[in-house]
Parts: structure tokens; sequence; C-alpha cells
């Protein structure tokens, strides 16, 4: 009988551990040394554990538009930071500071989004900002 009760507290463990593993610590992909600000159209939003997800056009100073895909918190988190799965749109307007990866894609970890349309400063959930 502990025989099968070690077992399944193993496979137990196993199925715990492999998402844990599979997530990623901020260092590992942002750098807080690039901090970098953004305004821009929201054009898509994955409201999905372990961390929301939304995109938006920037347009840049010669007139090229390009996606830039922002990390935040968890829905969870978010939630208990003032968020709604409607507090941002697609269509909306927003300001957004963080920072930046590290590979110099255009990913970055947000720190606070400015939801222009109600003028509301959300705290975005950042993993860097523990505490915040």
């Amino acid at each position: 009988m502990s025989a099968r009760l070690a077992a399944l507290a193993a496979g137990f463990s196993l199925l715990v551990a492999a998402p844990a593993a599979a997530h990623h610590s901020f260092s590992a992909e942002f750098d807080a040394d690039r901090p970098i600000e953004q305004t821009g159209l929201v054009t898509k939003i994955e409201w999905l554990n372990p961390h929301v997800w939304f995109f938006i056009d920037v347009t840049g100073e010669n007139g090229e538009v390009t996606s830039w895909g922002w990390e935040m918190g968890s829905p969870n988190g978010l939630m208990r930071r003032g968020w709604t799965r409607n507090s941002m749109r697609i269509g909306d307007i927003v300001s957004v500071e963080g920072s930046a990866a590290k590979d110099g894609s255009t990913r970055a970890n947000a720190r606070t989004v400015l939801l222009t349309a109600s003028g509301a400063r959300l705290f975005a959930g950042s993993s860097q900002g523990q505490g915040q």
C-alpha cells in the first residue's frame, strides 16, 4: 500500500511541477535597464494564464507601424488590481510603460497601462515590480 501511495505522490508532483518549470522569471526575458514607453492601438488581447498579453500597433516617427506584444500579470492578479476583461478593448488607444525584451524583439513587460479613453492608470502586475 505504501509503495502505491509513493507512486501516486510522485506522479502528482510531476504534474504540478511541469507547469511551474515552464514559467519564466522576469529577468530571463526582460531587461529592467531597458525602460520603454509606447502609445498605440490595441489590436489583440489574450486574457489567459499564466500571463495576460495584449498587442498594440505603434506608429514610428517615419510613419511605419510596428506590432508590439506586452506581457502583464496573471488574470487573477490583474483583477485584484482593478482590471476586468473589459478594461481594455480592441481599438482602444493605450500608453504603456515597462521593460523591453532582452532579445531585441518587439515584446515587452508592462508595468503600467494608461487607458486613454477613461484616463485610468492601472498597474499591470509586472513580475519586475513585486510589491508595487
